[in-house]
């Protein structure tokens, strides 16, 4: 009876969390939920989301912040410990290279395994397997052999091999590059397609061509539509606006067309006016300027020195190799893009000691701050779908890119009055600021603004779905 009578009287035990992050604005962009809640995390993952205070062994305040899902880059080149530091201060808790991708795979994921900030994840590449197939010496992207030389039959199986051994390895999907190797025919394109519906992975492109002048970017977005509905893989087509500029509208019709019509087609876009490539890929092939909208030698930016570029110096720097921005998006076409709920964002981002292009660094910020807050190009909310749960739905995560109870706890919190992006073309290695704390399984890897010195970010592989 005593012991009866303790259990009625004893004051309840407070669950205890590992980490709670109270007060806060959470705004869930699956469910829709905008509310001021506390959310409890313990052992990497999201226990509870709460309107009941709840105690943990750390606390964070978020009064007057938005507490929401960790951004998720779908496009990010850049994947060293430098650019996951700029990663972290834009929000970002996953970055993927998806687009010109990785081959082998098993030792890419092996380098970062417990050494990483943030979540990583590649493709199966299908530019590298033909630059090893066939003694390219570009670095990311192919310079020689891959650009001018047709592969033989052999060498197109042998770079089959290579992918396919890449998605059995884990590998996201497949990375297609059509653009950088111009030599690839129609039918291995479709065969790598083939590739991706046998195994029910995702091929992520760039397309063959851009801009208005046939065969451009219409030709290109029918060449990947067609590959997707014969195929029946699935699809997406990376920096839309880059690769189709004043024609987006069109293309955008085209992935909203066949999207309606059951094909599983999406497409992505970052915030700025410029792109980047290496000056010494295929891109630059004779009659460039007219493929990337009537630009010329002044529009294009070389990165390392931040200089505009002549006649001289392109021809100089492109025998050289190296990074160059290209200034040829219209404001408006960037603006329609980011406005869009059917594309997401994505950065294409790489920095290498400091130089680079600034989408690197500030592509999250500068949606939120920009297009959200100053122009209202779109609601917050929107911007949060497009940065975090429409990429997880892309590649099936279904405990990343939400702020619920068993989701993983890769959460970020900012200021919606403050968040601004830093980085710009001419100093592109800057912070961006409202941002004060970014969660990666749980641990945060940025705390009041600083960077911490903690490696949470875990392998995002694929399961096999032969």
């Amino acid at each position: 009876m005593k012991a009866f009578l303790f259990m009625l009287t004893a004051p309840l035990i407070a669950q205890q969390y590992d980490l709670v992050i109270a007060h806060g604005r959470v705004m869930d962009p699956a469910s829709g939920l905008d509310a001021v809640r506390n959310v409890g995390v313990r052992n990497g993952k999201i226990e509870v989301v709460s309107e009941s205070p709840l105690e943990g062994h750390a606390t964070i305040d978020a009064t007057g912040l938005v507490v929401t899902a960790g951004f998720i880059d779908l496009h990010s080149h850049g994947q060293t410990p430098e650019n996951y530091g700029y990663k972290a201060r834009d929000g970002v808790t996953t970055a993927l290279e998806l687009e010109v991708g990785v081959n082998p795979v098993r030792p890419w994921y092996a380098e970062r395994e417990g050494k990483s900030l943030i979540n990583f994840g590649a493709t199966s590449g299908h530019i590298p397997a033909r630059m090893a197939v066939m003694h390219d010496t570009g670095k990311l992207l192919p310079r020689d052999a891959a650009v001018t030389q047709a592969a033989t039959p052999q060498q197109v199986r042998e770079t089959l091999d290579l992918v396919r051994q890449g998605l059995d390895d884990g590998a996201l999907g497949i990375g297609l590059g059509i653009a950088y190797i111009p030599t690839a025919t129609r039918e291995e394109i479709l065969n790598l397609f083939q590739l991706g519906a046998d195994r029910k992975a995702p091929v992520f492109v760039h397309m063959r061509n851009s801009g208005p002048v046939e065969p451009g970017a219409i030709d290109s977005i029918q060449e990947v539509i067609s590959d997707a509905a014969a195929t029946g893989a699935p699809l997406h087509i990376v920096h839309i606006t880059s690769t189709c500029l004043r024609e987006t509208p069109v293309c955008l019709r085209f992935v909203k067309g066949a999207a309606a019509r059951g094909l599983d087609v999406t497409t992505e876009a970052y915030p700025y006016t410029a792109g980047m490539t290496d000056l010494s890929s295929a891109i630059f092939e004779k009659g460039w300027q007219q493929r990337l909208g009537d630009i010329g030698y002044g529009d294009l930016q070389w990165a390392a020195t931040g200089e505009r570029l002549t006649e001289e110096t392109f021809a100089q720097y492109r025998k050289q190799g190296g990074m160059v921005m290209i200034h040829g998006i219209p404001e408006e076409i960037a603006r329609l893009a980011v406005a869009d709920p059917s594309v997401m964002i994505a950065s294409d981002g790489i920095l290498d000691q400091g130089k680079g292009h600034p989408r690197a660094a500030g592509t999250y910020a500068r949606v939120l701050g920009r297009y959200v807050r100053e122009q209202q190009a779109l609601s917050l909310m929107d911007a949060l779908r497009k940065m975090s749960w429409m990429p997880a739905q892309r590649l099936g995560l279904a405990n990343k890119g939400r702020i619920a109870v068993g989701a993983d706890a890769d959460i970020t919190v900012f200021d919606p009055r403050t968040v601004v992006d830093k980085a710009t073309f001419e100093k592109p290695a800057q912070y961006s600021e409202g941002i004060p704390y970014v969660i990666v399984h749980g641990t945060a890897v940025v705390s009041k603004s600083l960077i911490q010195s903690t490696y949470p970010g875990q392998p995002i592989l694929r399961q096999s779905r032969r």
